[in-house]
């Protein structure tokens, strides 16, 4: 069965073509620059024999570039189908499902316009997510879709963890609460950590650390969410790439007199001005890392506050968890950056965390156990797999 896995962004398209029952990826690539005035889009195919494509052309929309890819899967030198009757199922990443979807669904017309009224809780990505949708339905009609939900793995959380100290007509009335993102992945490496260790989910106490350009944690028991970083969108949180995470609500509207900035200008500064990129003038944790290293001040305020952070919501989230067997690194920061991982672990040493350091040093992007023996938390580097849990959920979905 092979499963196409498209994640639309607002100007780029990122895709995997799965033999979903061997979980092996036949094609992937990305297209950018989607409908940006005054310059070329790019396309970037690699198929399973890795023989890599590239081209720039004007790319106007969506239904463009989805029209590029479905080209190049099925292209007589870059593809690998032979027609486009050999794609059995398309999973799409959906980032907002609100409390309407709380499981991956089969998507029906009238999951689409369920899509369009929570546009509103997503409106930078959603769009996107529902046009990849509407292309599809009319370039390759009859292949069944799949909606995988951000959000979705996070709809366990108790009200106590979702809900804010607002007047209660917000959350009734404009669904205004903490959601949640990365839940794919968070979702991934959970079920994936259970595994390497050889013991049901369900026995666990763990907190998954998603740490990348967008940050977030998980507090998950026995498999279940019951706290998580991010809120009613991803700003809230850990200190990220571009984005702010917690801050004082009130320095919102001081933020847009002193600058002069309207609400809509005032969020894209949070999101789009601040984080890493703000504090230091690099939203790279790479750059970071250098920056620091060579006696760049903002820079090691910057990791230090980083650092702080990511250890304050680990302690509580041990707490809500009553306990912790397990500590998961994953995304671009926790797989790649051990200078990071051993920071963080050195603040949790008074917990009883043992990692073993040198082993730590040598790793990136490895799945392995990371802490001595007699270490009181398990500590686990897990590298993501979203597309994959995309395509099983479409498997499983177009199956039944």
């Amino acid at each position: 069965m092979n499963i196409l896995v498209l994640n639309s962004g607002s100007s780029s398209l990122k895709y995997k073509l799965f033999s979903a029952e061997k979980a092996q990826v036949l094609a992937y690539g990305l297209v950018e620059r989607i409908g940006m005035p005054g310059g070329l889009g790019k396309i970037t195919h690699q198929n399973q024999d890795n023989g890599k494509y590239e081209a720039e052309e004007e790319i106007p929309d969506h239904q463009k570039a989805l029209r590029m890819v479905l080209h190049l899967l099925t292209d007589e030198k870059w593809g690998v189908l032979r027609d486009l009757n050999e794609i059995d199922g398309i999973g799409h990443r959906v980032l907002h499902g609100g409390e309407v979807f709380k499981e991956s669904v089969l998507v029906t017309p009238a999951d689409v316009q369920k899509m369009e009224e929570l546009i509103e809780l997503g409106p930078l990505h959603m769009p996107a997510n529902i046009m990849g949708i509407k292309a599809c339905a009319e370039l390759v009609p009859g292949v069944p879709q799949v909606a995988v939900f951000d959000t979705a793995f996070h709809q366990t959380m108790p009200k106590k963890a979702f809900l804010y100290a607002l007047p209660a007509d917000l959350y009734k009335k404009h669904r205004v609460r903490r959601y949640g993102f990365h839940g794919t992945s968070h979702r991934y490496v959970s079920g994936q950590a259970a595994k390497v260790l050889g013991r049901p989910l369900e026995s666990l106490k763990m907190i998954t650390a998603h740490l990348g350009n967008g940050s977030s944690l998980a507090a998950i028991n026995g498999g279940k969410v019951v706290d998580t970083s991010m809120g009613l969108t991803p700003l809230e949180g850990l200190v990220m790439g571009t984005r702010s995470g917690d801050l004082d609500p009130a320095i919102v509207p001081f933020i847009g007199n002193k600058l002069n900035l309207n609400p809509e200008e005032t969020d894209a500064y949070l999101n789009k001005k601040s984080g890493f990129l703000g504090m230091t003038g690099y939203s790279d944790m790479r750059d970071i890392q250098r920056e620091r290293l060579a006696g760049n001040e903002r820079a090691q305020e910057a990791y230090e506050l980083f650092i702080y952070r990511i250890t304050k919501y680990i302690g509580s989230y041990t707490v809500a968890l009553k306990g912790l067997d397990l500590l998961v690194f994953t995304a671009g920061i926790g797989e790649n950056d051990w200078q990071t991982r051993a920071d963080i672990c050195r603040e949790l040493e008074f917990m009883g965390v043992k990692m073993d350091y040198a082993k730590n040093e040598q790793l990136r992007g490895e799945e392995t156990v990371l802490s001595l023996a007699d270490s009181k938390v398990t500590i686990l580097l897990i590298p993501t797999n979203e597309e994959l849990i995309i395509a099983r959920d479409t498997m499983a979905l177009i199956s039944k």
